[in-house]
């Protein structure tokens, strides 16, 4: 795919000197759209952006995000060429965050860090509960190691076999069997036409009255309207939510007023993180493809991720 000079790297439409850095890094060189063989894209993340710089010949795509279904639900990405995502590579950060909302919603820092006055603590012991990992990729694979201090009871959703730490593993299709079992669901699962709400009302009435959902993944694995119903009938504990759907969650939502909700706004990457673990992600790809060597992240255009 390169010549002897390196493989021929467009960054763009937005110049981004640490992934332009990146693709040297990597061994390749920075060329303009015209003359690219590959494209490190960052710009609006609107896919008509991508469908107007593509051309006969780029043969390969690195996406900025771990998720891809905007590309993915328009049609863009296909097999006429290779296309790759950042899944895994924010996993630590997405699972810090994770936990982070546990240990709030546990603590009860909710509604304590915001009290007026001095009120009964509403707190319960983190350690040794048991939580399900739906959708058992990189985040929930670090998930796992933050966990191990706590001695959590782990249940994994997978199709790849037993996950590492879990005390009991089930296939996709029968994640809902965890959901009665745990004190934190944690989804973790890409957003694909499988997986669009896979939590709606049914499988909230499974969980327990005392369970927190906590979903780092993307808004529309949760039916909103349910969960809403669900928080304001007190038929589970509560939900701790980094994305929504809608998202940018809208001002006047009843998920901002609910005592039992903890939102952040899609924060479980911080820039600090979030450039030099993207730029790490780009050099090692530019590095792969110029040895032929598998990519991580390769997109499937057939499962949607």
């Amino acid at each position: 795919m390169s010549g002897d000079r390196g493989l021929a790297v467009h960054v763009g439409p937005s110049r981004r000197p640490l992934l332009e850095q990146a693709v040297l890094d990597g061994g390749g060189r920075l060329v303009g759209l015209a003359d690219a063989e590959a494209i490190v894209y960052h710009g609006s993340d609107d896919p008509d952006e991508i469908v107007t710089m593509l051309h006969p010949g780029v043969r390969w795509v690195q996406l900025p995000h771990a998720g891809v279904e905007r590309w993915t639900g328009t049609g863009v990405i296909t097999d006429e060429r290779l296309w790759t995502s950042s899944v895994g590579a924010y996993a630590p950060q997405v699972a810090e965050h994770a936990l982070a909302l546990m240990l709030l919603a546990a603590r009860g820092l909710h509604t304590l860090a915001r009290a007026e006055r001095w009120t009964p603590k509403a707190t319960r012991l983190f350690a040794g509960s048991t939580v399900a990992l739906v959708g058992a990729g990189g985040i929930a694979r670090a998930l796992a190691v933050l966990l191990e201090p706590f001695g959590c009871r782990l249940l994994a959703v997978s199709d790849s076999g037993d996950f590492p730490g879990a005390d009991r593993t089930v296939p996709r299709a029968a994640y809902r069997e965890v959901l009665p079992e745990a004190d934190y669901v944690v989804l973790s699962a890409p957003s694909t036409p499988a997986t669009h709400g896979m939590i709606g009302a049914a499988e909230l009435d499974l969980m327990r009255a005392d369970a927190w959902l906590v979903n780092v993944a993307r808004g529309d694995l949760v039916v909103t309207d349910d969960l809403v119903s669900a928080l304001r009938e007190r038929r589970i504990g509560g939900a701790a939510l980094d994305v929504t759907d809608p998202e940018p969650l809208p001002a006047g939502h009843p998920l901002w007023s609910l005592p039992s909700v903890i939102v952040t706004p899609h924060a479980a990457n911080p820039d600090d993180a979030y450039w030099p673990t993207l730029a790490e992600r780009v050099r090692e790809n530019v590095r792969r493809v110029m040895a032929g060597e598998p990519t991580l992240g390769r997109i499937d255009p057939g499962s949607g991720f």
